[in-house]
């Protein structure tokens, strides 16, 4: 499998291609490499919403730019914001460079932690990312 679609296991995943990582409480979000892959050179990462701010699951937080398009972000689960990524603000390419770790979104505290049953593991989303 190529690095364009690389999953990792430890996630959970949704059809708008965004990953979900539940850790100590908190559900910290990002885009996938096959999203990243899709895009090609991130130009600009806008998070529109604040700390303390609550999304609903599915609804738009923000926008990722690309030489090629500009695209929605989803919040694959609801729930209150705890962090933001700064530093997207002045490197979006770390998307590009990590989308896994250094180039994550926002961290939430999850209103329904059930929500999360809703989405993908990683096998589902490598089925959904295959080629016809």
């Amino acid at each position: 499998m190529s690095d364009s679609l690389e999953v990792k296991t430890d996630r959970l995943y949704s059809k708008d291609h965004e990953w979900a990582l539940v850790k100590d409480g908190e559900v910290v979000i990002g885009i996938t490499a096959y999203a990243v892959d899709q895009l090609g050179d991130v130009t600009l990462v806008a998070i529109d919403v604040k700390e303390g701010d609550v999304l609903e699951a599915g609804k738009t937080f923000g926008t990722i730019e690309s030489v090629k398009t500009l695209s929605d972000l989803y919040a694959p689960i609801g729930g209150k914001v705890l962090r933001i990524n700064k530093d997207l603000d002045s490197n979006p390419e770390l998307v590009n460079e990590d989308c896994w770790e250094k180039g994550w979104m926002l961290a939430l505290e999850p209103t329904d932690p059930a929500e999360k049953d809703k989405l993908l593991d990683a096998a589902a989303y490598e089925k959904l990312i295959q080629p016809a």
